[in-house]
């Protein structure tokens, strides 16, 4: 195998690898491999980055190996990425199999992508583990989201128990869903703690989970969320949900922006040694 340059990138504490264009791309295998902590590189997904006339075309893979049609966080890096690499000047389209964002910079640092939301609110969906139930809203920002409000602090929330029972559970069908715990301590901010699916675990950040818990928040009304939304996750760094007309986010053509940080950590060459290695134990319930 021949080295394969990289970037490592991160949205907001969500670590991903990007191959920019790539003689090929790589195969499940490799991106499992790559992904996997401790024994490769580690990275929350790769993305794949190519240049498409104006603009860049971004294929997204979760750690798993497999593709997912969106991440915005990782959206965000890609945007980040095609202005460092000089692909643009301060703004560019990203497309993605769920769509084609715009993204520009938003001040050092930071990049903000705007999105045309689905104009279809929440949906409340109660949900049984081991006879308790669970009242939450369904929520598809590209992909599947399902939003639990946890009022007491995050601190205690049973993400990796919880997030893990509810990611597989049968109302969710073969696909599954991500789960996110989200407070809102006063108005106009959320805090949020996602399981994502395809990670298997809790990121330090996911952007289509703060979309979905903020367009939650809105539309359950009752003060506890207003735009523009500041969101603290658990990595520590705080995002901005905003939309376009505010008094109507479910409109029809109404744009949503997520703004956050978004940086390039590192550059090199993947080698061999980085795709081998032991398969995880049955018991450790990795792929």
């Amino acid at each position: 195998m021949e080295p394969i340059d990289y970037f490592k990138v991160s949205g907001s504490g969500n670590d991903f690898l990007a191959l920019a264009e790539p003689a090929e791309d790589p195969t499940a295998e490799q991106i499992r491999a790559w992904c996997r902590r401790g024994v490769s590189l580690g990275a929350d997904g790769l993305f794949v980055l190519r240049r498409r006339g104006a603009g860049v075309a971004m294929d997204y893979f979760n750690a798993d190996g497999l593709a997912a049609d969106l991440c915005l966080n990782g959206t965000r890096c890609a945007v980040r990425l095609a202005l460092h690499l000089g692909w643009c000047a301060d703004r560019v389209t990203v497309e993605t199999p769920a769509g084609a964002f715009r993204g520009r910079a938003a001040g050092p640092g930071r990049i903000a992508i705007d999105l045309t939301f689905l104009p279809i609110a929440p949906r409340l969906l109660q949900v049984e583990i081991e006879r308790e139930r669970f009242d939450g809203w369904f929520v598809q920002v590209g992909v599947p989201h399902y939003v639990l409000l946890w009022p007491e602090g995050l601190a205690e929330a049973p993400v990796a128990t919880l997030g893990a029972a509810l990611r597989r559970h049968d109302a969710f069908a073969a696909a599954g869903t991500n789960v996110d715990f989200v407070r809102f301590p006063t108005r106009g901010l959320m805090e949020i703690r996602t399981y994502e699916r395809g990670v298997e675990a809790e990121t330090l950040s996911c952007g289509t989970g703060v979309l979905a818990g903020a367009a939650t928040g809105l539309a359950l009304g009752g003060g506890t969320a207003g735009l523009p939304l500041a969101v603290l996750t658990a990595g520590g760094f705080a995002l901005e949900v905003d939309a376009a007309p505010r008094a109507e986010p479910f409109a029809p053509g109404a744009r949503w922006t997520l703004t956050g940080d978004a940086r390039l950590l590192a550059r090199g060459e993947l080698l061999p040694e980085a795709v081998r290695g032991p398969a995880p134990p049955a018991w450790t319930g990795a792929p």
